[in-house]
């Protein structure tokens, strides 16, 4: 059993990284490793169907806010743009995720429903850069979904209790050590990337336009899943955390208990309470939102 990320690292070191993390989930579960697995592919299915679901059909939602948001990034990703096809394309799939969410279909929360166009997006990517195997994907969605888990029970992944850090940052982190696993790091890498991912984003506040996760989450999602991609490789070129991966998800639990009401997830505070986002809102539900 494992609850801090040095924890996790030290039993690496006698066991793949990926077997720690099962082995603690039939410790908790009684369930067998095989029968984990068979659960992680469901999900996998999900997250997968739901990463490319709006990429040609625009999904139709409450206010439409980022209605064809995916559809859009995927096109222009045959341009290549600054960052190339494969990044924009993942951002696409980031931003299809986040529309079906929006449209209310069905999506896998990682480690939240508006964060989970990250995950996906970025190990489908991965994966495809890599040529890795069905086999292989799972273990890094098991090591991402380890590095979730001691978020979780150390900090929080909750945008009304964190701000966004906690959501599409901690979706980054996990990101982030599920591919540097997937490219054959050590724990200790994935780890760091962890760490990094989150020192990225420290301090990234919450404030849905409306109320609703569309604006800016869509944004977010594509956004921290690049922070995700530059993480893995920052680590896979040689760079460290310096600080610990458990100082990192502390301090950021602290920042994000410190961070005005107003900036978590009550849409009274950043652009939410723009003059559009204003408008925007009395269009939708014909009044401004109270706390």
């Amino acid at each position: 059993m494992y609850a801090t990320m040095q924890q996790l690292v030290q039993q690496a070191k006698e066991t793949p990284l990926h077997k720690v993390v099962l082995e603690n989930e039939c410790q908790l579960s009684g369930l067998t490793q095989q029968q984990i697995l068979e659960k992680f592919r469901q999900r996998w299915q999900v997250m997968y169907a739901s990463a490319h679901k709006a990429l040609e059909k625009p999904q139709k939602m409450i206010g439409d806010l980022i209605t064809g948001q995916a559809s859009r990034q995927k096109q222009y990703s045959k341009r290549e743009g600054f960052l190339g096809e494969s990044t924009n394309r993942m951002m696409a799939m980031a931003f299809s995720g986040s529309e079906v969410n929006a449209s209310m279909g069905r999506i896998c929360a990682a480690p939240t429903a508006g964060a989970c166009g990250i995950l996906p997006a970025v190990l489908i990517t991965a994966k495809e850069r890599l040529n890795s195997s069905d086999e292989e994907l799972l273990q890094a969605l098991v090591v991402a979904t380890g590095v979730g888990a001691v978020i979780t029970k150390n900090a929080t992944v909750s945008g009304a209790e964190g701000g966004c850090q906690a959501e599409c940052g901690v979706a980054a982190a996990m990101a982030a050590a599920g591919v540097v696993y997937l490219a054959g790091g050590s724990a200790q890498m994935c780890a760091d990337a962890c760490a990094i991912a989150l020192m990225n984003c420290m301090g990234l506040i919450c404030d849905p336009v409306a109320g609703l996760v569309q604006l800016p989450c869509s944004f977010r999602n594509a956004s921290q899943s690049v922070n995700a991609l530059a993480s893995a490789d920052m680590v896979l070129a040689g760079q460290t955390s310096v600080i610990p991966a458990d100082e990192v998800i502390e301090a950021m639990y602290k920042v994000g208990k410190k961070l005005p009401a107003e900036f978590r997830e009550t849409a009274l505070g950043g652009i939410a309470i723009s003059p559009t986002a204003k408008e925007i809102s009395q269009q939708i539900f014909g009044e401004i939102p109270q706390i």
